[in-house]
């Protein structure tokens, strides 16, 4: 054999054995089903942790997270752009009646419980505050320290963007202190930061300011006040416990929304939420869960 036609013979071997092997490694390929995820940033921390432990256990599933707001997670829903909204707040009436005109029905779960800590500089000497003080402070009536039995410095109003759960929830429930009728607004001069981490590194960092964030968010860094529901009422503060039990005044539950019963892959994923397993996630990183995990 010349060696001319020994190096054709050979270079055909190895194309044939190279063409051979991809066949039985595509065809162990599955093709992926993806959920997506959008909408609450106090919830996206929680939302990654459950699609990764949940990826881990049912590779053949993407889970892809985005945050954004929960204002922004519903519109999506509501534009069937994702499967499952995550959300600080209830749905409003006016977004369902808008989903309903798209032909939507969503339907809601509760998959978590949170606090909304009320955080102070570790500086500032001020320990506990009132609803009322609190919604006094974020209208601008108040407007230094010292009225509310701190030093005597400027008060600075740190809250987050109209787009967020959390900030739809605190004027109502706190800034409105749960009035329907209550038409407070935020003090104009109030900062609006994009995250809850934000809030918390300025609360750091700046002994003028007071913010607001999820239990989950809250670091050691900062000082948690304690809340009174009414002026001559006991100041709690906020933990699984208080909120469990509902004694802290400002707690919340956590939502996740679909776009009609959930199918076969965003069912199971909803169960698996509900799961002890899930939920053990959910106390991991500071919120409360919803069962005893």
């Amino acid at each position: 054999m010349s060696a001319k036609i020994w190096i054709v013979c050979l270079l055909l071997v190895l194309c044939l054995t190279g063409c051979g092997g991809a066949g039985p490694a595509q065809a162990e390929v599955e093709v992926q089903t993806t959920l997506s995820n959008k909408g609450s940033d106090t919830m996206v921390n929680l939302a990654l942790a459950w699609a990764e432990q949940y990826q881990s256990l049912h590779p053949e599933i993407q889970v892809s997270v985005t945050g954004g707001g929960s204002g922004t997670g519903i519109t999506a829903l509501a534009n069937n752009t994702v499967d499952i909204a995550n959300a600080s707040r209830a749905i409003k009436p006016e977004e369902i009646e808008a989903m309903q005109a798209n032909g939507i029905d969503p339907v809601e779960f509760v998959v978590a419980r949170d606090a909304i800590a009320i955080i102070v500089n570790l500086d500032n000497p001020v320990q506990q505050l009132t609803l009322q003080q609190i919604s006094d402070i974020y209208s601008g009536k108040y407007n230094n320290w010292t009225e509310v039995g701190g030093e005597d410095r400027p008060i600075v109003r740190l809250s987050r963007e109209t787009n967020s759960g959390t900030h739809v929830y605190f004027l109502e429930q706190v800034l409105r202190l749960g009035e329907s009728d209550n038409k407070t607004l935020f003090s104009p001069d109030t900062l609006l930061l994009p995250s809850s981490e934000g809030i918390t590194t300025e609360v750091r960092d700046n002994p003028n300011a007071i913010g607001y964030d999820g239990l989950g968010y809250v670091t050691p860094e900062v000082k948690v006040v304690g809340v009174a529901a009414d002026p001559g009422g006991a100041y709690i503060s906020p933990s699984a416990e208080t909120v469990t039990n509902r004694t802290y005044p400002i707690a919340r539950d956590l939502y996740m929304y679909t776009a009609g019963e959930p199918q076969k892959a965003e069912k199971d994923y909803l169960d698996w939420i509900m799961s002890p397993e899930a939920q053990q996630i959910v106390e991991e990183l500071g919120f409360v869960p919803i069962i005893t995990p």
